[in-house]
């Protein structure tokens, strides 16, 4: 292990998601790629929830820090045609079941960093998840590999998110017309754009670096007792429970938490989808966002389904609110396990017996 970078990954996304909030960002909000990317969608005019609107440049910083630094090291791979539109429907439902949740897996361990014990339910379904994904990867779930991409159009397929996320952030500075901004609520409510996107920036080099992935390492923990990936975010979780309880904004209990609810059942259903999703899609939402940055156009397609399915999250009360789920998120939900368990089965390779078949 580089055990420097990895107590470096960790204290920037921890500290840096903490210090975000103290900033402006809504609380137990500095970092969280499903919320970010939800009020990106609304900034876009996927949907009209006008306090889930804005262009969060700490997404899009992700973006841009995977691909810079991946480009200075020579290692910037335009590749793709893994079944693209499989996993855009495993991004919608990633998305779906952290918007039942209120927040992605990371959000969860910084939800907990500040006495959310909410957090606990949501990580516990996340974890459930991903031991589901691992009996399907065991019986033979295969997407394909995907292919470099050799031909000049091809190749600009991969730059396109790096593109997007600059124009983007750039629309943001100059307040652009053609995006949406909430006057009030959680999207009205942000950091300083320089310093998001510093931080963006920054925590996107560390992930791509570190190959940072919450389901990846649970999935590596259970599957062969790896704990490289876990340990960013045992760091990660002391770095901003630390942060927390300087700035005072620890508050340990399950009720009346920042932008969250206490049906427990569907924190812990949601974040499960989930973590089959993400299994199945081979990586949770912050490591789909750095594998696009990165030039792989099939995480590129999934972070696609992530947006649409924010869209459709709000557009059809799918998503949760801190008053709870409505009946159309449960409904969402169970279909979203139905889907994805059905992509399980249907993707396994057949392996013909020795002495059998052609």
């Amino acid at each position: 292990m580089n055990w420097p970078i990895l107590i470096l990954t960790g204290i920037v996304f921890g500290l840096g998601a903490v210090l975000l909030v103290r900033f402006g960002n809504p609380g137990n909000y500095g970092f969280c790629a499903a919320c970010h990317l939800r009020d990106i969608a609304g900034a876009l005019g996927l949907h009209n929830a006008n306090t889930l609107q804005y262009a969060r440049p700490e997404v899009l910083g992700w973006v841009l820090g995977a691909f810079s630094l991946a480009s200075l090291q020579g290692q910037f791979r335009a590749r793709g045609g893994s079944n693209p539109v499989v996993r855009f429907i495993l991004g919608m439902a990633m998305m779906i079941g952290a918007l039942v949740f209120l927040g992605c897996p990371l959000r969860a361990i910084l939800r907990l960093s500040a006495g959310d014990l909410n957090g606990l339910t949501g990580i516990a379904g996340f974890l459930s998840g991903i031991s589901i994904g691992i009996i399907f990867l065991k019986r033979g779930f295969n997407l394909g590999r995907a292919k470099l991409h050799t031909s000049g159009g091809a190749k600009f397929f991969g730059y396109l998110p790096a593109l997007a996320a600059l124009q983007l952030i750039i629309s943001v500075a100059f307040n652009a017309p053609y995006l949406n901004f909430s006057a009030k609520g959680p999207g009205s409510m942000h950091a300083p754009v320089w310093l998001s996107l510093a931080a963006g920036l920054v925590a996107g080099g560390l992930a791509w670096k570190t190959r940072m992935c919450l389901s990846g390492g649970f999935r590596d923990f259970l599957l062969v007792r790896d704990t490289y990936m876990l340990s960013v975010y045992a760091i990660l979780f002391v770095s901003a429970l630390a942060a927390n309880l300087h700035l005072g904004f620890f508050k340990l209990g399950f009720d009346k938490q920042p932008l969250a609810h206490t049906m427990h059942l569907w924190n812990f259903l949601g974040l499960f989808l989930t973590g089959i999703a993400a299994t199945l899609a081979g990586g949770c939402p912050l490591r789909q966002l750095v594998l696009a940055g990165e030039g792989n156009t099939d995480a590129a397609f999934c972070v696609l389904g992530m947006l649409v399915g924010a869209g459709i999250a709000h557009q059809l009360n799918i998503a949760a609110s801190p008053n709870g789920v409505l009946f159309n998120g449960q409904i969402a939900v169970l279909a979203g396990l139905i889907v994805t368990t059905a992509i399980g089965f249907i993707y396994r390779e057949q392996i013909t017996p020795i002495g059998k078949g052609a």
